[in-house]
């Protein structure tokens, strides 16, 4: 917490408890929460915060490298703290959003450099399916 509270500082944001405690779900989690879950996850705790400063804080996290923004292709953005690239995997079923670990994409991303003119400045992998608890839902319904 000491990292976040200096690069803030640092960069001219007030540290309050909110955008501490923001930082703080996201650090320890590995659901990649949207706004809405953060700011539900956080209620409880501090009834006087709004939407808006979890979307203000989100934003400024994602732009001093802290967290960085996933769009699995729901209404609304993920969050992950884990800033390094790496792939994610979405449940079509229920939204759970895992990173995937362990897998090297650096031999593909040469390919695509290899085959476009494009200076590449990053990328974000997606993969798509059904998560071990809904495909045991669904097998308990047949």
């Amino acid at each position: 917490m000491d990292s976040i509270t200096t690069l803030l500082r640092n960069k001219g944001f007030k540290v309050t408890p909110q955008r501490l405690a923001i930082y703080n779900v996201l650090v320890n989690t590995k659901t990649h929460p949207s706004a809405e879950m953060i700011f539900n996850e956080l209620q409880p705790v501090y009834p006087t915060m709004s939407l808006a400063t979890v979307y203000k804080t989100v934003e400024i996290l994602r732009e001093l490298g802290m967290v960085q923004m996933l769009n699995v292709g729901e209404d609304s953005f993920r969050y992950d703290a884990i800033v390094e690239t790496h792939p994610h995997i979405c449940c079509t079923a229920c939204g759970r959003v895992d990173d995937l670990e362990g897998i090297d994409s650096a031999e593909f991303v040469k390919s695509v450099e290899a085959a476009t003119p494009y200076e590449l400045t990053g990328q974000q992998f997606y993969f798509y399916g059904i998560c071990p608890e809904c495909q045991k839902k669904k097998m308990q319904q047949h």
